[in-house]
């Protein structure tokens, strides 16, 4: 008799495998008597030979041994094989779906960063991402999550880091700049001159990068860099900071695929020294590149202050004003408000990174950015829960609480598993005592003693379209709407809380920066639920509490209904505002918006508007054309940032 195998290829019949395969299945069980696993072997030849094949399946043949094992009296050993089976099929099906996976990835290498490359690298690195995805699946992620994330309820994010390193950081630039640092290849003293100490700040970016998987944040750059301009010309400090903008943009890191994810906080230093780093980073960031390309990394983050810089009289008002037109020219930087109901409490002390995301409390130690950041976030499918209610608001928040239930969990064996890394693991991230209290350990102990300060992040998504689908409008549509949406948001938080509690751990509530998965849940509900109207029946679910882009509204409407969210989701928020065009020539007009937007008790925000560039010549504003209006020539490529992620 002879075998054909599930690739097609046809072998010669060994009888000694069905035996290995009932005798794995009864040790499983508590089972050792290999003669008889042999014997019911035999019971499967003889029903093979009835059927007088020259050639048999595979798949044939298993389904015999199952009914073998079922009408022999042994149901536990049959469960046991069938369970095999499954796991099997699940191991083989991956492997599949992981080599076309790799087939598209040769092709082209996905971009869902910005800062993601095209180069052989990033090739090998999505590669290997792809691998290590399906292995965290099917090997490590208990199976209810892993199912879970596969049939798109929940999206685990960065899931090929899932057991390698943490998230993202806000590093302690001053310190390893006084003190100097060592990233593996011999020590690195303190600098003297601000060329060098851009240079550094530059190379501990990629350092840190290089041992996370998320963004690298300096919470107070302008105060931390400021001693180092002691004595500085305004041009040398000038260029220092161009060349910062420079290496950030051009300096690739994780297997040389991408720049480092960077946040530079700054603005609230009054000093001489400080309000010069400021003004010539903010400087430095309008020139933009060598041809005036739009600088995408550092994400340049403005704090405001009243008593500061928010009003005419503050000492950093006129960097303010600096800053407003270097957005209205660049979209950056992005502005966060001190004085919200949420970050009031802590001064001037809240930082955040990446984009969106903010980490500040600590039920573990103490309350500050620096040395600490988020482990790890997932993501609910908020308009599936509420397709699935049809309308029914109970069921809607039963199914909520179960899925929030796991999510917790979720995260939670996800910090068991990065608990588990040793110091020597993320040797300049913790052997370099960037993390809070990773100083205090040795190059063998585990790292939760550090982690114990970051944060688990528990995010949402598609706000708008959940409310579509349980009342027929959404936020900016109804009143009523809007109130079920704080109260679906309101309750969330709330469950989050008693996350921390349940696990004295600090979990947080993220409005999740959406990228790639607002797409990827709303194709497979689509497919699942078919076209809802104003729900499925679009490319992308809105980002986390965002009004759709789409729906007409002034900002300061948009601005007063996405407020009320920002204090809900302590984990990070953003809120934007779009103009048609470049606010360059009516900057009242930005300031008047961002009053609006602190009024709102907005936490972090930004502006949007198209920005077209022409590589040829370097004109950059709005082209509706194929060809540029100065230098006449075909564009290749035009330039456009939508919003920081995906809608």
């Amino acid at each position: 008799m002879m075998i054909r195998k599930r690739d097609g290829r046809v072998v010669e019949f060994d009888e000694t495998k069905i035996t290995d395969a009932i005798f794995e299945a009864a040790k499983s069980v508590g089972g050792a008597d290999r003669q008889l696993a042999m014997e019911l072997t035999l019971n499967v030849l003889k029903a093979l030979k009835n059927e007088n094949k020259q050639t048999v399946d595979v798949e044939h043949i298993q389904d015999i041994v199952e009914k073998v094992l079922i009408e022999s009296g042994h149901a536990r050993t049959a469960k046991s094989y069938i369970l095999y089976r499954a796991r099997r099929t699940g191991m083989r099906s991956s492997r599949s779906e992981l080599m076309d996976t790799v087939a598209e990835i040769l092709k082209e290498t996905d971009r869902d960063n910005a800062n993601i490359s095209n180069s052989p690298s990033a090739k090998m690195l999505q590669i290997a991402s792809a691998a290590s995805r399906e292995f965290y699946l099917n090997r490590l992620i208990p199976e209810e999550m892993a199912t879970a994330h596969k049939r798109g309820d929940i999206h685990i994010h960065d899931l090929d880091f899932y057991g390698k390193t943490l998230n993202c950081l806000n590093i302690p630039l001053g310190r390893l700049l006084a003190k100097g640092f060592n990233n593996g290849h011999g020590f690195i003293r303190p600098p003297r001159r601000p060329g060098s100490a851009t240079a550094l700040a530059a190379i501990i970016l990629q350092s840190s990068q290089n041992d996370m998987f998320g963004g690298q944040s300096f919470g107070y750059f302008d105060t931390d860099i400021a001693p180092f301009m002691e004595g500085a010309s305004e041009e040398e400090v000038f260029q220092a900071m161009e060349a910062l903008v420079y290496n950030l943009n051009s300096m690739h890191s994780r297997a040389g695929a991408q720049v480092p994810f960077s946040s530079l906080n700054l603005g609230l230093d009054t000093s001489e020294n400080g309000r010069k780093v400021t003004r010539n980073l903010l400087n430095a960031y309008a020139k933009g590149l060598g041809r005036g390309e739009n600088p995408i990394f550092p994400n340049v983050i403005f704090r405001v202050k009243r008593g500061i810089n928010l009003d005419k009289g503050d000492p950093n008002y006129d960097l303010f004003q600096l800053a407003i037109s270097v957005a209205a020219k660049r979209l950056n930087p992005t502005f966060s408000f001190m004085d919200t109901s949420f970050n009031k409490p802590y001064g001037g002390d809240v930082a955040y990174m990446g984009c969106r995301t903010r980490v500040i409390a600590n039920r573990r130690g103490p309350e500050i950015t620096e040395g600490r950041g988020n482990l790890s976030f997932t993501t609910i499918n908020l308009p599936r829960l509420a397709i699935k209610s049809e309308r029914n608001i109970d069921t809607f928040y039963r199914l909520l609480d179960d899925l929030l239930d796991l999510v917790r969990d979720q995260l939670y064996h996800r910090y068991q598993v990065q608990a588990n890394l040793k110091v020597r693991d993320l040797p300049f991230l913790m052997g370099q005592g960037l993390y809070l209290d990773s100083d205090k350990l040795a190059s063998d102990d585990r790292i939760e003693e550090a982690i114990k300060h970051g944060t688990l992040g528990v995010g949402f998504i598609g706000l708008a379209e959940t409310l579509t689908s349980l009342l027929g409008c959404h936020h900016a549509q109804s009143e009523e709407a809007q109130k079920l949406g704080e109260d679906i948001i309101g309750h969330m938080r709330e469950k989050v809380d008693a996350m921390s509690d349940k696990y004295d751990l600090n979990y947080s509530f993220i409005a999740t920066p959406a990228e790639g998965l607002s797409g990827r849940f709303i194709r497979m509900d689509r497919k699942e639920y078919g076209i809802i109207p104003g729900v499925t029946d679009k490319a992308y679910y809105t980002n986390s509490f965002h009004v759709p882009v789409s729906y007409p509204i002034s900002a300061f409407e948009k601005m007063r209904l996405e407020g009320a969210y920002h204090k809900f989701t302590n984990g990070g928020h953003i809120s934007y505002v779009e103009f048609a065009s470049s606010p360059v020539h009516n900057l009242g007009a930005v300031e008047d918006v961002l009053r609006h937007m602190l009024e709102c008790d907005c936490g972090y925000v930004g502006i949007n508007f198209p920005i077209d560039y022409c590589e040829e010549c370097g004109y950059t504003g709005i082209i509706d054309s194929d060809y540029c209006p100065v230098c006449e020539r075909t564009l290749t490529q035009k330039y456009r940032r939508e919003t920081c992620c995906t809608e």
